[in-house]
């Protein structure tokens, strides 16, 4: 798997559905559903199934071989 990229958030925390669809790991809030109660998605390497985990900066989140880790305001690195 390739280092993830750094995907900014304004805010101190992000929901993990919300996330999903702002990393552009996933299209649509029900793809991001299917895949968390699929056992697919990770968070810093753990299985996670809530689409309501609060994330912080620094966390990681994978979903297959794509992998994005929740940054800070800025523009570096956005996946478009």
């Amino acid at each position: 798997m390739s280092d993830p990229q750094n995907v900014p958030i304004s805010d101190e925390s992000i929901k993990l559905g919300q996330f999903l669809k702002l990393a552009d790991l996933v299209d649509s809030g029900s793809e991001a559903k299917q895949l968390l109660s699929g056992g697919v998605v990770r968070v810093n390497g753990e299985v996670e199934t809530r689409r309501g985990r609060q994330l912080e900066k620094g966390d990681v989140v994978s979903v297959a071989a794509k992998s994005a880790k929740v940054g800070g305001e800025g523009t570096d690195n956005l996946p478009w």
